[in-house]
């Protein structure tokens, strides 16, 4: 037996996981079953490493490093774009490693990153506590938070990575090291924003808690396309006066009868209901309210029924692909982009979602970066692979359109395997590479599938 087999031989020998080598029995189905989206990329790594424990997780970084293997990492497969599962090196899934722990007291919770954020949520309700969450059921922590992390009242409390104090992650070196604002604070600051591109493993977050709110309630309104102008304009108009306590939602879909429609929906999630009555009136402004096919103006709702609202639209076992921009546009640039894409909308259940995000306050500095007042998102969803060029083309060609008039995307919805966008600032994206040089010089971890490098300097 050769050194370094005999090398991978004695770290491997005390591994709680499992390890699927390319051509083993199980390596396909742990490659498939690392993806949520049905449709599973055509990128087989070499090696698979199903972590059991935080142990594990630094046994593969020095298995891959033995190796000489670059690293994809998996918390709980809901990238779109299947950012983890890359042409060689190892996919790293840390999917098992799932445990929360809450300190009501101290309000603060250390998860892990495979942990579920409805999951969490409905953790922190038995102490009156609350996180901002992702939307759709399933979303784990790990690559939520360090995208970004836009999830419920994040308006309020901004991106979920803000709420991120510290860290314990896996450098590059095969070493665990603990970073906060003292300790290895790059790693915190790129941690809170790099996404896919983060060059270490996160095995535990630990974060900041807020009171949970004690009342959840949406209005929802249903239009014509025939009124897109009209709905789009007004949605446009009252973005400044929209609470930062509820996310206004335009969703252009299928209705029903396989018709495209608008639905305005709006959920709150406030201290009393006189307050969220109030908010809601907002939604009656609209000046086509009178061609509203539906209104309800006022619903209570559980935080429950708000994700089966949201799960509504993204089912399990179908194939995605999505694209995504923030803008400060004029809506009259807008205008002919959304008639586009509405007037090729794909089968249901595709959408368009607009979202009235900004104006945000000022951030603290982390390495993300960009948000704007606009947030305009398009996804595919189909069942029938011969759909598929199709419908990638549908998110990706509307959004290229519309590149002209926007400032940038959020990671959670990227495309950048086909359509490289600026996703932090320009002077982040430097300090991230210079970052990356330090604590991998390597080049361990896979960067972003694509990316707009900043403009050269004069």
């Amino acid at each position: 037996m050769g050194q370094s087999s005999y090398i991978v031989e004695q770290m491997t020998a005390s591994f709680d996981g499992a390890i699927h080598r390319r051509g083993d029995a199980g390596y396909e189905p742990a490659r498939r079953a690392s993806v949520w989206n049905a449709l599973t990329p055509d990128r087989y790594p070499d090696v698979i490493v199903q972590a059991a424990s935080e142990a594990d997780a630094v046994a593969a970084v020095r298995l891959a490093r033995t190796e000489d293997l670059r690293i994809g990492v998996r918390s709980g497969g809901h990238s779109w774009a299947g950012n983890h599962v890359r042409d060689g090196g190892m996919l790293l899934d840390l999917s098992r490693l799932d445990a929360v722990t809450i300190d009501p007291q101290a309000r603060t919770a250390a998860v892990q990153p495979g942990a579920r954020g409805n999951e969490t949520l409905a953790a922190l309700a038995e102490h009156g506590l609350f996180f901002p969450g992702g939307h759709c059921v399933g979303v784990a922590l790990g690559g939520y938070l360090l995208q970004g992390g836009f999830g419920w009242n994040g308006r309020v409390h901004g991106p979920a990575c803000l709420s991120v104090e510290a860290i314990d992650v896996v450098t590059a070196d095969g070493e665990l090291v603990h970073a906060d604002a003292e300790q290895h604070p790059e790693l915190l600051w790129a941690a809170r924003g790099a996404g896919p591109g983060f060059f270490g493993v996160v095995t535990r977050f630990h974060l900041r808690l807020y009171e949970r709110p004690a009342v959840i309630a949406n209005g929802v309104h249903r239009y014509p396309v025939s009124v897109l102008d009209e709905v789009f304009t007004w949605a446009h108009a009252i973005g400044p006066q929209v609470p930062r306590a509820m996310e206004l939602m335009v969703v252009l879909h299928r209705d029903e009868h396989d018709e495209p429609e608008l639905v305005v929906t709006a959920p709150v999630l406030m201290d009393d209901e006189a307050q969220a009555r109030e908010a809601l009136a907002l939604l009656e402004t609209c000046p086509v309210l009178g061609r509203a096919t539906m209104s309800l103006p006022y619903v209570p709702v559980s935080l429950e029924d708000l994700y089966a609202g949201v799960q509504a639209a993204y089912p399990d076992e179908h194939r995605y692909a999505t694209d995504n921009m923030w803008t400060h546009a004029p809506v009259e640039d807008l205008l002919p982009g959304l008639h586009r894409i509405a007037e090729t909308l794909p089968e249901a259940f595709s959408h368009m979602l607009w979202m009235n995000w900004g104006p945000s306050p000022p951030r603290p500095d982390m390495a993300y970066s960009v948000e704007d007042d606009t947030y305009i998102a398009l996804y595919g969803v189909w069942e029938d692979p011969a759909r598929d060029a199709q419908n990638i083309a549908w998110a990706t060609e509307r959004m290229r359109e519309l590149e002209p008039h926007a400032s940038g995307i959020q990671l959670a919805d990227e495309n950048l395997g086909r359509r490289p966008a600026r996703f932090v600032s320009d002077a982040n994206l430097a300090r991230l590479d210079a970052l990356r040089e330090r604590y991998d010089p390597d080049g361990r971890f896979h960067p972003w599938m694509g990316r707009l490098d900043p403009p050269a300097a004069a």
